[in-house]
Parts: structure tokens; C-alpha cells; sequence
């Protein structure tokens, strides 16, 4: 079935609309602070699309990254009594558990790691402003640690061209469904743990 390839095509056109940017920055602040989906399944296609702009797209996802890291740092420290059963109902809850012992563990480092990793930076933005971590400190590693990832992506789709457009194409489909065969026994792995 080629459903991924017409999903490619589909996320390619949308990477190339006037207001992509606008859209771009949205899901990055979002992201951060209480949505799900991340960045980088937007930045990538844009920067396949226009590799010219790859570094801005890059630097925006970034910018807009750490803003809505601050609003999740925001949201911890003024509210984390409010959201603790969504954190609980969106099943967020072990992160959120995992967070405070890195942060007793390694303190701020421990944003970097969520802010560079595809662990949920979200629930360490919030977590960190829940403990009251060190701002300056948090700040910093924030910009850090999504810096390199989303400068890291850039630049790999920036070097990668044409030749892994070309690749990606031909094999998004059988990528996909391998994706989906690895979250599918990630899912079971974890709940057999758990």
C-alpha cells in the first residue's frame, strides 16, 4: 500500500505554502508547552522543499522552540496543581515522574537532553517550572539542546539534497510502515513493563 508516499507528497506541498513559516512556528511554540506533535515533521519537508531557507526555518523552529519552552516552564510554575490529571488522562504521567529524578540527578542538563532527544520536551518544561529549576540555567540549556537538533536536521537535509529527496521518495513508503512496525513493538514492549 503507498499510502506514505501520497502523505510525502501531500506534507512537500504544504512545506512550500506562503504561510508554512507561520505554521512552522505555531507547532514549534506548541510543541513545547502542551502539543504532541513535533517540530521536525514540518521542518524537515520545508527544508527538503527550499534548502536555501533551511537555516532560517532551523532558526525559527529554535526561536519559537524555546518561547514555548518558557510558556511550559510558565505553565509548571503557576499551574502544575491545574494540569496534573491531564498529565495523568494524556498519559504523560512517568515522564513527568522521570523528569524531577533527572532533574535531582543532573539538574539542568537534563533540559538539554529532552531539549536534543525525541524524549517529550514538553512534560520537562513543565516539570522544570513545577521544581522551580534554575531559569537562567534552564533557558540556556533550552536553546542549546534545540538548537542542535533542529540546526542538526537542517543541516542533514541541507547536505543531503537532492540525492535523499530522491531516496526518501522512493522508499517513504516502506520507511513508513517500518516506523510503524517499530511503534507497534516499542507499544507492546512498554505495556508488558508496565
Amino acid at each position: 500500500m503507498r499510502i506514505f508516499s501520497h502523505l510525502y507528497d501531500r506534507v512537500i506541498s504544504w512545506a512550500a505554502h506562503r504561510h508554512a513559516q507561520w505554521y512552522l512556528a505555531a507547532l514549534s511554540f506548541a510543541e513545547s508547552s502542551f502539543f504532541p506533535i513535533p517540530p521536525d515533521v514540518m521542518l524537515a519537508p520545508m527544508c527538503l522543499a527550499d534548502r536555501k531557507n533551511a537555516w532560517k526555518f532551523a532558526a525559527i523552529t529554535t526561536l519559537m522552540s524555546v518561547v514555548g519552552g518558557v510558556f511550559g516552564y510558565l505553565i509548571g510554575f503557576y499551574l502544575i496543581d491545574a494540569i496534573e490529571p491531564w498529565i495523568h488522562t494524556a498519559g504523560f504521567w512517568p515522564d513527568y515522574l522521570r523528569a524531577h529524578e533527572w532533574f535531582s540527578e543532573w539538574g539542568v542538563l537534563a533540559v538539554f537532553v529532552a531539549g536534543f532527544s525525541p524524549i517529550p520536551y514538553k512534560v520537562f518544561t513543565i516539570a522544570a517550572g513545577a521544581v522551580v529549576l534554575n531559569f537562567p540555567g534552564f533557558l540556556l540549556a533550552s536553546i542549546i539542546g534545540r538548537a542542535s537538533r533542529f540546526f542538526l536536521v537542517a543541516g542533514i537535509l541541507f547536505v543531503g539534497g537532492d540525492q535523499l529527496q530522491a531516496g526518501l521518495k522512493r522508499y517513504v513508503d516502506r520507511l513508513g510502515w517500518l516506523v510503524v512496525a517499530l511503534a507497534i513493538v516499542v507499544f507492546g514492549y512498554f505495556k508488558l513493563q508496565g
